[in-house]
């Protein structure tokens, strides 16, 4: 059976092609609204005449189609916090001055080396009613009480919009904010926070506070504090508190998705119970007792590791695949796996964009699909042999399946992936019985030392083998370029490699080599856009002036100081745009670009004469008088760059007001393209 003969996979599609397109292209509510009732109308009528009729027509199908489609427009927009009425980015003043503001935190983040952060959802500002979840960043060394979740705060502050990346083709964490509807963000010392002794005990308070009492117990237990951390994102998924050079060390080894708790943790623990209950006979009652077990230690798993959404989303396909195994459908999984995939996006249509993801389920989905190919290559008989085998061919598979959209995203590949994968393995299945059977003891009390002692070496072999691997540097291959053309050409070479191989034919072999053809328009394409591109941009460097002047593939640099060889803000650019960095020259303070004349004036003041400049660019804290300037010269636009102070720049920013002239901060715009 065909996968795309299953109707509801068709619905999925046409689902998820509607929060596509509303995603990229702002249709207006009403518009969506209006569409769906004449959808929905035209499928009721549709409906009825073919069961007066007893027979289907094109038109019923075509408006089941347009009825999905635009359930999943309304379904986006729905869950697009910024455009309810009650959010607070309706409320300008909140953004303009300070306002009294009432939160709940909800989550813990990440801290940073300034801050503790939080998401909190606001309840008010000034005595009106708001909502939407927001990042609260609370100075270091304020206090030694820390705040917990479920906490209500009010806080008299400001609240400042998610900043977008400050230089080209870096990572654009506004974006990333906003997908999780998360659209400012407020900071603040502890003594400015008010604390109701009032706290909101909800599902978060109550696994919050059984995290609490799970690292209590362990500490309790003298675990070290390095393996901990590794233990709590292993089990739970909290990557809170662990350090980044070993999260540097996963990445460069290819183990990455090991440190994030989502399908390779959830699908382990359901193995292991159905292991545990295979005594039980799979007679009708047994089958739906093993069934109702799975589901319950799923469930209680999310619980456990906070309810973050990459365990959620495993949790529910897992559930949906238990549940298909128990209706004997293992025939249709890919079904099972599309259906969990709306089931999901119904609830949140935002996941749809999260790498985790579109990670999760293509890595499963060619498990599925490519890992029984490449296990029928070869047959070994030594169990030893088959283990390594299947764990190199699933390894395969999944990093075929996930390897153009991780190069799209991360622009790196590590070379030692399947070494990585076939040793960790043995450790890792050992890491998850132990570290889910010390879990459970320290929600209770601390775990015997035995039992701490041998998880606590089990963990640090781990980030020994994984630090082992990753100091091999020269097999992780950096600094790829790779586009949106790649990404499709190249997924498209692999499904129709894939689908020839599994039953050859003429027709699937033109479509294969059809598909080398379209990866070598990628590159052409590709170079096209590459040779005819010309800019000329200022970066935000904080302590440094860059100025670059690309003409097609070659990029010249300017620069006032020396840079480190691998810049993180030319580097981006070079690997976004496929392109090399041809020679690094020192800042004069007049350069052209086409037709355009550019003054650059630096701390050294120096003014050449009789230039008329188009663009004047300030740097290194320039300290000019800009009204006198601005009498002699008349730009068309003033640009100062992120070598200079904040306060000198306002001064600046008003100076170009009273003389109607455009003024361009890189500290507070971003980078700026001519």
């Amino acid at each position: 059976m065909k996968v795309l003969d299953f109707p509801l996979i068709k619905i999925t599609i046409a689902f998820i092609i509607g929060v596509i397109t509303t995603y990229y292209i702002h249709i207006p509510i009403l518009a969506i609204n209006y569409l769906l009732i004449i959808c929905l109308s035209l499928f009721v009528i549709t409906y009825v005449w073919n069961l007066k009729n007893n027979k289907k027509t094109i038109l019923f199908g075509i408006s089941v189609y347009l009825l999905s489609f635009f359930l999943g427009s309304f379904t986006l927009i729905s869950h697009t916090e910024s455009l309810q009425k009650n959010n607070y980015t309706h409320c300008k003043a909140a953004f303009e001055k300070k306002q009294s503001l009432t939160l709940i935190l909800r989550e813990n983040l990440k801290s940073n080396d300034y801050s503790d952060r939080y998401i909190g959802l606001i309840k008010t500002i000034s005595g009106k009613v708001y909502s939407g979840k927001i990042i609260v960043n609370v100075q270091k060394g304020s206090s030694h009480n820390r705040l917990i979740i479920g906490n209500s705060i009010k806080i008299q502050t400001l609240l400042q919009r998610n900043k977008p990346s400050k230089n080209p083709n870096q990572f654009d964490y506004s974006s990333y904010l906003a997908d999780k509807q998360i659209y400012a963000q407020i900071y603040c010392s502890k003594k400015e926070i008010l604390v109701n002794k009032n706290i909101q005990k909800d599902i978060w308070y109550y696994c919050a506070k059984l995290h609490s009492r799970i690292i209590f117990n362990l500490e309790k237990s003298k675990f070290s504090k390095s393996e901990m951390n590794v233990a709590l994102a292993l089990i739970l998924g909290q990557q809170q508190d662990i350090s980044q050079d070993i999260i540097q060390d996963y990445q460069y080894s290819g183990a990455t998705h090991v440190l994030s708790v989502s399908g390779l943790h959830v699908g382990f623990i359901m193995l292991f119970i159905t292991f545990i209950l295979q005594p039980i006979p799979n007679t009708k009652k047994g089958s739906f007792f093993k069934l109702a077990c799975i589901l319950i230690s799923l469930a209680g798993f999310a619980i456990i590791s906070g309810l973050s959404p990459s365990v959620l989303r495993s949790v529910v396909m897992f559930s949906f695949l238990a549940i298909g195994n128990h209706l004997r459908r293992t025939g249709n999984i890919y079904h099972t796996l599309l259906v969990s995939i709306l089931l999901i996006l119904l609830f949140e249509p935002y996941f749809l964009f999260d790498v985790g993801f579109q990670l999760s389920y293509i890595a499963l989905f060619f498990i599925l699909w490519l890992q029984p190919i490449l296990k029928n290559i070869y047959k070994p008989k030594n169990k030893i042999t088959v283990y390594i085998w299947e764990a190199l061919t699933v390894s395969f598979a999944a990093q075929i399946g996930t390897l153009p959209l991780c190069l799209y995203y991360f622009h790196q590949f590590p070379g030692l992936f399947f070494v990585t994968n076939i040793i960790i393995l043995p450790i890792l299945s050992f890491i998850m019985i132990a570290g889910i059977v010390v879990m459970i003891i320290a929600i209770f009390t601390s775990p015997p030392l035995f039992i701490t002692m041998i998880f606590e070496k089990s963990i640090y072999l781990l980030n020994l083998t994984i630090h082992a691997v990753a100091s091999l540097d020269s097999f992780v291959i950096r600094d790829i370029s790779f586009n949106l053309f790649h990404l499709w050409a190249f997924s498209l070479f692999i499904i129709s490699t894939i689908i020839w191989i599994k039953k050859p034919s003429f027709s699937k072999l033109l479509f294969a080599l059809t598909s080398i053809i379209m990866i070598q328009l990628a590159f052409i394409l590709t170079k096209i856009e590459t040779e005819k591109g010309e800019e000329l941009i200022v970066y935000n460097e904080r302590n440094n002036t860059l100025i670059s002047e690309r003409s097609g593939r070659n990029l010249v640099l300017f620069t006032r100081d020396t840079i480190k060889e691998n810049n993180r803000n030319i580097n981006s650019y070079l690997v976004g745009n496929s392109i090399a960095l041809s020679r690094i020259k020192k800042i004069k303070n007049v350069l052209y670009f086409k037709n355009t004349k550019i003054l650059i004036i630096d701390s050294t003041k120096t003014l050449p004469e009789k230039v008329n400049p188009d663009i004047l660019i300030l740097t290194q804290t320039s300290k000019i008088n800009l009204d006198r300037l601005l009498q002699n010269i008349r730009p068309k636009i003033v640009i100062a760059d992120g070598s200079n102070s904040n306060s000198i720049q306002k001064y600046w920013k008003n100076s170009c007001l009273k003389k109607n002239i455009p003024f361009h901060s890189t500290k507070e715009k971003g980078y700026y393209r001519l």
